[in-house]
């Protein structure tokens, strides 16, 4: 591990420092950069995305794909818990935190919407930033790319329904918009350019194409940097008006990863899949489709309701969790396949 990869977590911390100072002191530029959207998927965000999934997907071997058959433990444990304990999960823990322990401190007008916002984050399983985590962990690119696409296929017939029996609507409004420019943006796109230039690369000999990987793995951890400094850039302002009710929303998400992760990852190995999969499948697992979330949000409840800041919340905290969901699977990796079966 580099000596820039080793100290993340300080870069981490100092990226969410300087957005949210940049955010408060220079609101006008970031402004501007923030409503630079198509169909509420933000461009220079998605741009920086493309930096960071691209050199991952370059290291895909299509020719490969029919592998991922053999992992099919890991596909069914990482459905399981996408769609049959994160949403559920997550409604018990807005009810909880929201409607219970924390009530007297948040605004009672905006309780139900708080808790409509969790559970449309839990309901959008992640779809681009999974690659960078299960490049972090060393995992197994093609599940990773199987299961998001699997995911973004369910998510099509599933999210509607799902939402609407968690929230007790009758008619959900689903941003078909922001899905498929989504999937389009995200996972289209990138997987065809990464395979023109891997193509094009291994014309030239596979040590060119290792030499690439080599040189462009700072590069994504440094876009993945600047989307941090970006994400926290358009929520300064909310961050400091309202620190406490940000935090109290926090609580909940945090402890539907680390749950969710530690479920999924626990599963995995009592299946006995590999760890190059297991990694991969909790963070997949744990991590949300936040675009569509705060989407679904806006359309449902308004800008400036709970709901959409409670996906903003969301947001936020996404990328320093989820690398914390990294360390400890990277920490664990001697006792999973110490004891595996």
């Amino acid at each position: 591990m580099s000596l820039f990869e080793r100290y993340l977590t300080l870069w981490v911390f100092l990226c969410i420092i300087i957005g949210v100072l940049l955010g408060q002191f220079f609101p006008a530029p970031f402004h501007t950069l923030g409503e630079m959207e198509i169909a509420k998927v933000n461009i220079p965000v998605g741009l920086l995305i493309w930096v960071m999934i691209i050199p991952m997907l370059l290291r895909i071997d299509f020719g490969a794909l029919h592998e991922v058959k053999k992992h099919w433990r890991g596909i069914g444990v990482t459905l399981f818990i996408n769609w049959a304990v994160k949403p559920f999960s997550m409604a018990l823990l807005a009810w909880l935190f929201i409607r219970h322990l924390f009530a007297p401190y948040l605004p009672a007008e905006q309780l139900d919407s708080y808790i409509a916002g969790l559970i449309l984050l839990a309901a959008a399983p992640c779809t681009a930033m999974v690659f960078v985590w299960s490049r972090l962990v060393n995992g197994e690119p093609l599940f990773t790319l199987s299961q998001v696409a699997l995911n973004d296929a369910i998510m099509v017939f599933a999210f509607a329904p799902l939402v609407a029996l968690l929230l007790g609507m009758s008619a959900i409004i689903v941003p078909w918009d922001t899905l498929l420019v989504s999937v389009l943006l995200y996972i289209v796109l990138p997987v065809f350019i990464a395979q023109a230039w891997r193509k094009w690369l291994l014309s030239r000999g596979e040590q060119t194409l290792h030499a690439t990987l080599e040189k462009l793995g700072p590069i994504s951890i440094s876009a993945l940097l600047l989307t941090l400094v970006l994400l926290f850039a358009f929520q300064g302002k909310a961050i400091v008006e309202q620190p406490l009710i940000i935090l109290m929303l926090a609580v909940p998400i945090t402890i539907q990863v680390y749950f969710t992760s530690g479920f999924a990852y626990w599963l995995n190995r009592r299946v006995g899949e590999a760890h190059c999969v297991a990694g991969p499948s909790a963070l997949i697992g744990a991590s949300n489709f936040f675009e569509l979330a705060v989407a679904a949000a806006i359309s449902l409840f308004g800008f400036e309701s709970g709901a959409a800041l409670a996906t903003v919340v969301g947001v936020l905290i996404e990328v320093p969790v989820m690398l914390s969901v990294v360390y400890l699977v990277k920490r664990s990796q001697g006792w999973y396949e110490g004891k595996v079966s």
